[in-house]
């Protein structure tokens, strides 16, 4: 853990002082409660699990549509923590499926429901077809559990949002902005609280776990030199969860403080302290021919090619930040969270053009990227969609 602070500039963890001032009653209501986890096999899904599983729950249920990590889920869990009194189950299902349905007919009976399934990335928007499921998996399957935690009668529905959702540029961070219009709408049945952060440093999929795959697998080192961003650590994700989901007030959307000057960072200085952690020196290359021909030769000298180059892929955005100058903040509850305060406000009518437009599009089989584009910015009127051209995964 502190290995992970040092690279991201920190020298201890951000909800310390926080987690310490809440314990004794996060203690009391964990362990007298039942939770249902979704998409709890991912990197903040299992960040949460640990966090609930340490403090006793009475009943631990955690669904993911990765077998694989599911099984190391409860691997890490046993190997670190043991066993609890309470009933602690995995099941690989997807939420959007009728299994899953089936599943929640039979039990359904939980007192908190935290939804962490999401499609994360910004690349997600560069065909229509991912598009079209990112918007089932971050809008859809979110409102349908949503509506079944309503009928089961859970006390709390969790769900997290982005950073990316504040003035989005992306499709991604726009569809989180549409999920959450989703959640207002049901915040007049059930208590909803969700969460804004930061990247998870070294979580699935992101560019710092691609560094440890370079490495094991012998290839160049490849990060934006001037994207700065915010990161948390795995445990801190969990935690802001955690404590968003027992203290939140209804339609709380909590967040980290982070300091601009302290903890904003550039994902090639953390390429540069990573490499230094594993004993290489990085060398600067101009092309992605060069960094891979000098792979081959340079590691055994103690040096490990980089290449470190400016962005201009769609959906980047400049800067982060984790709310809008016109939304009501609270800074004062917590030491190291701010919350964002929200009243019951939201477009009946533009919620179900939403839903009738996309329900036509998958009703002819046939849609554009262009058409799904064109009703997002119906949705958000100021959103500054970004479109280069050009995709991540177009680049080494």
């Amino acid at each position: 853990m502190s290995k992970i602070l040092n690279l991201i500039g920190r020298q201890k963890q951000l909800f310390l002082q926080d987690i310490e001032s809440a314990e004794q009653a996060l203690k009391k209501e964990v362990s007298n409660s039942r939770f249902l986890i979704l998409g709890g096999a991912g990197s903040i899904g299992q960040a949460v699990t640990k966090e609930i599983f340490k403090r006793n729950p009475k009943k631990l249920h955690v669904v993911d549509i990765s077998e694989n990590n599911m099984v190391e889920l409860v691997r890490d869990i046993r190997s670190s923590y043991g066993y609890i009194d309470g009933d602690f189950q995995t099941f690989a299902l997807d939420i959007g499926s009728i299994e899953y349905d089936a599943f929640i007919k039979a039990d359904g009976q939980y007192d908190y429901v935290l939804n962490l399934s999401a499609l994360k990335h910004v690349r997600s928007e560069k065909d229509p077809y991912t598009l079209m499921r990112m918007i089932d998996v971050n809008v859809f399957n979110t409102d349908k559990t949503i509506q079944q935690s309503i009928d089961a009668g859970v006390k709390k529905y969790f769900c997290v949002s982005t950073d990316k959702a504040a003035n989005p540029v992306n499709m991604m961070g726009a569809s989180k902005r549409i999920m959450e219009m989703f959640l207002m709408r049901r915040s007049e049945e059930i208590a909803i609280s969700t969460a804004r952060f930061a990247n998870v440093a070294f979580s699935d999929g992101s560019l710092l776990h691609g560094f440890n795959q370079r490495i094991e697998k012998q290839q160049p080192i490849v990060a934006p030199s001037d994207i700065k961003r915010y990161f948390v650590i795995p445990q801190e994700s969990g935690e802001l969860c955690l404590m968003s989901c027992i203290f939140g007030d209804n339609r709380d959307i909590f967040f980290p403080k982070l300091s601009e000057s302290l903890h904003l960072i550039t994902f090639a200085d953390i390429a540069v302290k990573y490499l230094a952690d594993k004993g290489y020196e990085p060398h600067l290359c101009s092309t992605e021919e060069e960094a891979r021909e000098l792979v081959k030769t340079l590691p055994a000298k103690g040096k490990w090619p980089c290449l470190f180059t400016k962005s201009d892929t769609t959906g980047e955005k400049d800067f982060e930040e984790f709310f809008t100058d016109k939304e009501t903040l609270d800074m004062e509850r917590f030491n190291n969270l701010g919350i964002i305060k929200n009243e019951l406000q939201y477009d009946a009518e533009k919620i179900a053009l939403f839903e009738n437009t996309i329900s036509q599009l998958k009703e002819q089989k046939s849609w554009t990227k262009e058409e799904i584009v064109e009703l997002f910015f119906t949705m958000i009127p100021d959103f500054g969609h970004k479109e280069t051209g050009k995709y991540l995964d177009s680049k080494m």
